[in-house]
């Protein structure tokens, strides 16, 4: 299991604000965002992304954008 940044408690309260900026808030994005913490975390390379967030080309590609 994964330790996650984001407890559900913060995620209620970034929802609106997701929505003023017109984002939609879904499971991909909180994975993605998750994914991204953890990165910025471990300082691990791209590919050493547990398996639990995706392939780790997807996540790098959606950052990169």
């Amino acid at each position: 299991m994964l330790r996650t940044m984001i407890t559900d408690q913060l995620w209620l309260r970034l929802v609106p604000l997701l929505k003023e900026f017109k984002i939609h808030f879904s499971n991909k994005l909180k994975i993605f965002m998750e994914a991204v913490f953890w990165k910025l975390r471990t300082g691990a390379p791209w590919r050493d992304l547990p398996t639990e967030f995706g392939s780790h080309s997807t996540i790098f590609n959606k950052f990169n954008r």
